[in-house]
C-alpha cells in the first residue's frame, strides 16, 4: 500500500501555506500520497501567494479516501480564517489552530491511517500561547504519542545529519544537562535512526563541549571525564563513533564526507553549521518516536510572509524524507 503522508500548512501568519503549495505543485511523490489537513481558506491563501493552483478534492476522512483519485485529498478539521489571523506576527489563535490540527493528525497516525506527518513551518511562541504549553513541538509530539524514553531533533542536509545531547533550553541549563547518560542516548539515537535511513551502520562524529576539545583539561575536563569514556563504551557495543572532536573542525570533516551524522552538545553548536551549509535544503525530523514527523529546518519567516518569494526547497525535501522514512519503517 502506498504510504500516506499527512501535510499541515503551518502557521498561516507566515510562509507555510506558500511553501507548501509550491512544494506540492512540483508534482506527486513517487512512493507516497499526500493528504492535506487544512482550512480551504488557508490553502487558497497559499495558492495566491505561490501563484499556483492545486487539484484538490475535499474528503470527509481517511476511511473515505479514493485511492484512484489523482487529486490531493483535503480534510478540513480545524476552522481557520487567515483574514482574522493577520500576517507576519505571532498569533495565539493561529498557534491554537496549528496545535489542534497536529493533534488530529497524530490521532490518525496512532490509529494507523497515516504513515507520517509533515508540517510547514510553525511558530513555537504562538503554539505555546495558543494553549500547547511545551518547550517545542517535539515535546508536544512525545506527549501526544505517549512516548517514553529519549528522543531528539535530527537535522538533515545533503552532506550529513545532526543530533543533539540538549536542545531547546538556555545555554546555562544545557551545560547542567550534559551527562554521560544523555550523551550515550543521543549517540545511540543517531546510530539507530541513520541505520534505518541509510540501510547500513552509520559513521558518527561527536563534538567536544569545550574549545579545542578542552586542550587536555586546560579549558575544561568534560571531554576527559564524560565524553571520552562514554564513547569508548559505545564503541565496545559496536557503534561507529569518533570523538570528542573540536566543534570548529568536526563539521568540516562531516561536510567532506567523513561522517554520516554529528552529535552536538547543544542547539547552536550544530544548527549554525547545518543552516550555513544547507539552509534551503535542511529538514528537521523528530527522531526516536513511533510516528514519523518532518518539517523544513527554517522558520515562519514573518519578514517575507505574503511576498510570494519564499523558497520551497526545504519543504519539498521534508515531504520526500517523510515518504522515505515511512516506507523504510513499513
Amino acid at each position: 500500500m502506498t504510504a500516506r503522508i499527512g501535510l499541515m500548512l503551518g502557521d498561516a501568519t507566515g510562509i507555510g501555506p506558500e511553501v507548501a503549495v509550491k512544494a506540492l505543485a512540483i508534482g506527486p511523490l513517487a512512493d507516497a500520497r499526500v493528504v492535506l489537513f487544512a482550512d480551504r481558506r488557508v490553502l487558497a491563501l497559499g495558492e495566491r501567494e505561490a501563484g499556483r493552483t492545486l487539484a484538490v478534492r475535499p474528503c470527509n476522512g481517511l476511511d473515505a479516501l479514493d485511492e484512484a483519485d489523482g487529486a490531493i485529498p483535503l480534510i478540513e478539521c480545524v476552522p481557520a480564517d487567515p483574514a482574522a489571523l493577520g500576517r507576519g506576527a505571532v498569533s495565539p489563535d493561529s498557534g491554537r489552530i496549528v496545535g489542534e490540527t497536529l493533534a488530529r493528525m497524530i490521532a490518525e497516525a496512532k490509529a494507523g491511517r497515516l504513515d507520517a506527518i509533515c508540517f510547514a513551518p510553525l511558530n513555537k511562541k504562538a503554539l505555546h500561547e495558543g494553549g500547547f504549553a511545551y518547550h517545542d513541538e517535539h515535546q508536544m509530539f512525545a506527549a501526544l504519542t505517549g512516548h517514553r524514553g529519549f528522543f531528539g531533533e535530527m537535522n538533515v542536509i545533503p552532506a550529513f545529519s545532526t543530533f543533539r545531547v540538549t536542545s531547546h533550553v538556555s545555554l546555562r541549563e544545557a551545560l547542567a544537562l550534559i551527562t554521560p547518560e544523555r550523551i550515550a542516548a543521543a549517540v545511540e539515537l543517531a546510530d539507530a535512526t541513520l541505520a534505518r535511513l541509510l540501510g547500513r551502520r552509520p559513521r558518527i562524529g561527536v563534538a567536544a563541549l569545550n574549545p579545542h576539545a578542552g586542550e587536555n583539561g586546560l579549558f575544561g575536563r568534560e571531554e576527559i571525564e564524560m565524553i571520552t569514556p562514554t564513547l569508548q563504551a559505545l564503541r565496545a557495543k559496536g557503534i561507529d563513533c569518533t570523538g570528542p572532536i573540536p566543534a570548529d573542525v568536526i563539521f568540516i570533516r562531516a561536510r567532506d564526507g567523513g561522517f554520516d551524522g554529528v552529535v552536538s552538545m547543544y542547539h547552536d553548536q550544530g544548527q549554525i553549521a547545518t543552516k550555513l551549509l544547507g539552509f534551503h535544503q535542511g529538514v528537521t525530523v523528530t527522531a526516536g518516536l513511533d510516528v514519523v514527523f518532518t518539517t523544513p529546518a527554517h522558520g515562519t519567516a514573518f519578514d517575507i510572509a505574503g511576498k510570494g518569494i519564499a523558497d520551497p526547497g526545504a519543504m519539498r525535501r521534508a515531504l520526500e524524507l517523510a515518504a522515505r522514512l515511512a516506507n523504510r519503517r513499513a
